[in-house]
């Protein structure tokens, strides 16, 4: 069968007669099987054997699964354990045959046993990618399983009052354990990543406790679990994080990292002591996480054709501004994304790091080790790179090392913390940077925001007038009797009216006049109004157009741009 297999690969996918070769000697001697095998040695893209699979075997081959037609009834007999082990899912539709997907046509007894369990007496058999198979089998368990309301009204008939401390399961959604409380941190972890929250709050008050989530930036009230369960909630998860369960009077901070289906979930955890109790904030970073490209950005022809210039320069320092949240860090990741090569030499210094950038040196600050960010980067400039970033400007050492890299030669991307573009040059001012070495480094300042987009199902149609205007200070004068929308909310959007966040921007370069200005005065009020002379569009202007074109409402803009 192997011989067969390899000589139908050759003819689909580009792979050498050594490789196949050494694959064969591979699956002669394992008997997980050819996919396996083929996966394991990583020879092809899984996409090419399932074609070969579908002209050896006569299934289908299906790229994507249809999981919006997918209906729970009566999954919930089978292991999902055993499903995500053999890579096999029952797909039930309003109407026609039941549907089982598997990945490895050679181990077909496990579909016997599914169709057994479930009383198929006829059904459709599809070859699927894992991915698309892990993805139906926790939807399907999602529908069917427990919500965390459910687990809170388990627990609060149940005396359970500590938490067993155990190793983390390789994958959350695996995990089975009884135990109300590790059941209801699993499950406001997976429904964290579901929704795309950046943040779980966990808030102590005198008789209650709420639950919060993050997402796109605003806080959502999820859970009011009874009072009494505070305390072992707080030390399973503190328990994950490897963290003192018993020291309840000083701050805390550690991390823990999980696996929900094939989502590496990295996840900073503080606590901090307060009246009613212990105050904990888990901040979710998704290292499977796919990050966006400037061409995904939503970016103005103006603001793209201008970013692209700026990110291209040989030499000086590019600083993104903008408050915590606002999406500095994955502007900059797109920035070395698309100027990354194999002639660069690039090199990162950061507090986290966020996501695993091929071919880049990531370096992760660790005070504890004496590793900050002033001390890491006077190494970093010994390693010979061609472009440094700074994950913040945060004292004035930095900013000096920031800077004398800058003019020896080296592109240096950094944040920092301001209002707005002209407020950056205050701030290096503030922390005691010269300002004539400001104007011979920092080429350009970058500040940011995030709107949030407005939900495409629900969204209503208005005129502008001048009353909106006037919301925005003048801003868009010129547009009203325009089109623009609101907000509504659906289910889609769950009830918030607004699904997913662009970013506006405020690109402010630093000509011959304005480091003149810079080295004559450090007065932010001015340097703004020489920039907008100049031509520089603020961020409600960028923000106005968004409105225009029916991506974000004045609300919005209004929202993160005001003062």
């Amino acid at each position: 069968m192997i011989d067969a297999f390899l000589n139908i690969l050759k003819e689909k996918a580009p792979v050498s007669e050594d490789d196949c070769q050494k694959l064969k000697q591979i699956c002669e001697k394992d008997r997980e099987g050819v996919m396996t095998c083929a996966l394991d040695f990583k020879l092809v893209e899984e996409r090419f054997i399932l074609e070969t699979f579908e002209q050896i075997y006569t299934i289908p081959f299906v790229r994507d699964l249809p999981l919006q037609e997918l209906k729970d009834k009566g999954l919930s007999v089978l292991s999902r354990q055993f499903l995500k082990k053999k890579f096999i899912v029952p797909l039930i539709k309003e109407s026609g045959l039941p549907v089982i997907a598997i990945n490895d046509p050679a181990d077909l007894n496990c579909v016997d046993d599914v169709t057994s369990i479930l009383g198929f007496d006829d059904y459709t058999l599809v070859l699927a990618p894992r991915n698309q198979i892990l993805t139906a089998i926790n939807l399907l368990f999602d529908q069917s399983g427990e919500s965390a309301q459910q687990l809170v009204e388990d627990m609060e008939e149940d005396d359970y009052t500590i938490i067993r401390d155990f190793e983390q399961t390789a994958d959350l959604l695996d995990d089975t354990s009884d135990a109300p409380v590790i059941r209801l941190v699993n499950h406001m972890i997976s429904q964290a990543v579901k929704t795309g929250a950046s943040d779980i709050h966990i808030e102590p008050f005198q008789e209650t406790m709420i639950i919060r989530y993050r997402i796109d930036g605003i806080l959502y009230e999820m859970l009011t679990p009874p009072k009494r369960i505070q305390a072992p909630l707080i030390s399973r998860i503190k328990v994950m994080a490897k963290m003192d369960i018993a020291e309840k009077r000083v701050p805390q901070d550690g991390r823990a990292q999980v696996r929900i289906g094939e989502q590496e979930i990295d996840i900073r955890i503080s606590t901090v002591p307060t009246a009613y109790g212990e105050r904990l904030v888990m901040r979710l970073l998704n290292k499977s996480g796919y990050f966006l490209e400037f061409s995904e950005f939503g970016l103005s022809r103006e603001n793209y054709t201008l970013i692209h210039k700026i990110i291209r320069q040989n030499n000086g320092i590019v600083l993104v501004t903008g408050p915590t949240g606002s999406g500095k860090t994955t502007s900059l990741y797109a920035a070395l994304s698309e100027i990354n090569s194999p002639d660069k030499n690039i090199i990162t210094i950061e507090d986290p790091i966020e996501y695993n950038l091929k071919g880049i040196g990531q370096i992760q600050v660790n005070p504890k080790t004496g590793v900050t960010f002033a001390k890491g980067l006077r190494s970093v400039v010994r390693q010979d790179p061609d472009i440094v970033l700074i994950g913040e400007i945060r004292d004035l050492e930095t900013a000096e090392i920031a800077i004398q890299s800058a003019l020896t030669g080296h592109l240096v991307f950094s944040t920092l913390h301001t209002n707005d573009s002209a407020g950056a040059v205050t701030r290096l001012v503030d922390l005691g940077v010269e300002p004539y070495l400001i104007a011979s480094a920092v080429n350009s300042v970058i500040a940011q925001r995030l709107v949030r987009i407005l939900c495409s199902e629900c969204k209503e149609e208005y005129i502008l007038d001048a009353s909106h205007i006037r919301m925005l200070n003048g801003v868009g004068h010129a547009h009203i009797g325009q089109p623009a929308f609101n907000p509504k909310g659906c289910s889609k959007c769950f009830n918030t009216g607004y699904l997913g966040r662009e970013a506006i921007f405020e690109i402010m370069l630093l000509s011959d006049e304005l480091k003149s200005l810079v080295i004559e005065t450090s007065d932010a009020n001015r340097i703004r109004s020489a920039a907008l002379s100049a031509g520089m569009a603020t961020l409600r202007q960028d923000g106005m157009v968004k409105v225009l074109k029916g991506i974000t409402s004045i609300q919005e803009v209004l929202r993160v741009t005001q003062q």
